[in-house]
């Protein structure tokens, strides 16, 4: 088999890696690097990365080491030919602690049957903890675990991630960490349909959880009116009511020293929010949001929201090339109630979107209903697991699924 040699990144996307591909000859000619360090990734890194794979461009990477979530560990994995990339994965370590990472929560009418269902889960949270190696980021719902040549398919990409999963596994015991668990997170039913035949072959489980909700940019929207005007009536209506009562609500977007000035009340008023998420994987530190901005500038966007001159919520925005990333936001509960500041920041953010020309904008997980409301649609994202025990690995997914706070709602049709 004759490799033909890449030898400027910058056409990598035009050359072909062999001639003919062959899985097998590829996997035994594959080099893998472990790295626990994203200093220790080349520049080559980000050369093989394109531009509009931001969260997986050492900026956004380099963020998370610098003002890295409680518990969180970082490694990074290379597949190279010859010398020359093919792959890249960027993993985070995390010790999952289940009754940490799972909050059951029920606003509904008491009930003595719910009240032992939550006593039960709450008793086999405790029993479980765990590290595990995650490819994919646990800070943001979406494909940002790894990124391979365009003739690289999912199937033999899945092969050579499983066999650098193994190499992570094998150096992190030689530092003292066990890692028993393996998730690979949030993958798009197009890319699903490639990784499922050999993820299943290796002993991974296949599981869902929330949709992302995902509003698409029409061609026709030039301006937040246009969007309005393709929405029925009923949903004009809820626009012009969201309006007025946030009518005193004053948006500010601030600067890198701004963000550091305020970064302690940013992050209560996150704590506000994410204490009622029904599934917390990390706690980030204040000096995550001066850090973002540091690395990446223009691209992120925090917005302060003040009513009467307090500070009382703050939403953020990452452009990442076509789509329009909405990231982590915060507020005052009873401001909420009396301004729908949450819906407003919302309907912010689309307006952000169409400004910009973006063909998405992504709004993650969480809040079904409301970002269904606004125009959202809920797109399936496919999670795999393998637990590093063959025994537990038959049985770990029922827990997993045991465990999972359910969320009922009704998706919500805004658009004529």
């Amino acid at each position: 088999m004759t490799y033909h040699k890449i030898l400027d990144t910058t056409q990598l996307h035009n050359l072909p890696i062999v001639h003919p591909v062959n899985d097998d000859s590829l996997m035994e000619n594959t080099r893998i690097k472990f790295h626990t360090s994203v200093a220790k990734v080349t520049e080559e890194w980000d050369a093989f990365v394109p531009e509009d794979r931001l969260f997986l461009r050492t900026a956004y990477l380099r963020t998370l080491e610098t003002a890295p979530p409680e518990g969180m560990q970082f490694c990074y994995v290379s597949f190279t030919i010859e010398g020359q990339p093919i792959g890249v994965a960027a993993c985070q370590i995390q010790y999952f602690k289940g009754d940490e990472t799972f909050n059951e929560k029920d606003d509904s009418e008491p009930c003595f049957f719910k009240a032992v269902s939550r006593s039960v889960k709450n008793f086999v949270a405790k029993k479980i903890g765990f590290h595990t190696l995650v490819c994919g980021s646990l800070l943001l719902t979406g494909e940002h675990g790894f990124y391979f040549h365009p003739q690289i398919n999912a199937s033999l990409a899945a092969k050579l991630l499983v066999k650098g999963f193994d190499k992570v596994m094998e150096e992190m015991d030689k530092q003292g960490v066990h890692i028993s668990l393996t998730l690979m997170k949030d993958f798009f039913e197009e890319t699903r349909a490639g990784l499922t035949p050999v993820l299943t072959n290796k002993k991974f489980y296949e599981f869902k959880v929330q949709p992302n909700m995902i509003l698409d940019i029409r061609n026709e929207w030039s301006s937040f009116e246009d969007y309005k005007a393709a929405m029925s009536s009923k949903y004009r209506v809820r626009v012009k009511r969201a309006f007025k009562k946030g009518k005193n609500i004053v948006r500010k977007e601030l600067d890198a020293n701004e963000i550091e000035t305020n970064k302690q009340h940013i992050f209560d008023l996150y704590k506000n929010v994410s204490k009622n998420a029904g599934f917390n994987t990390f706690i980030f530190t204040p000096d995550y949001f001066p850090e973002l901005k540091r690395q990446l500038k223009d691209r992120l966007k925090l917005t302060a929201c003040y009513l009467d001159e307090q500070f009382v919520g703050f939403y953020t925005t990452i452009l990442d090339g076509h789509e329009l990333e909405a990231h982590f936001l915060g507020f005052d509960y009873e401001v909420n109630r009396n301004t729908q500041l949450y819906l407003n920041m919302l309907y912010d953010m689309i307006r952000i979107g169409i400004a910009l020309k973006v063909n998405r904008v992504v709004f993650s997980r969480t809040a079904l209903e409301i970002k269904s409301s606004v125009g959202a649609e809920p797109h399936e994202m496919y999670f795999y697991l393998r637990h590093r025990n063959a025994i537990s690995n038959r049985f770990v997914t029922n827990f997993m699924e045991y465990l999972r706070p359910d969320e009922e709602w009704t998706q919500r049709h805004p658009f004529k």
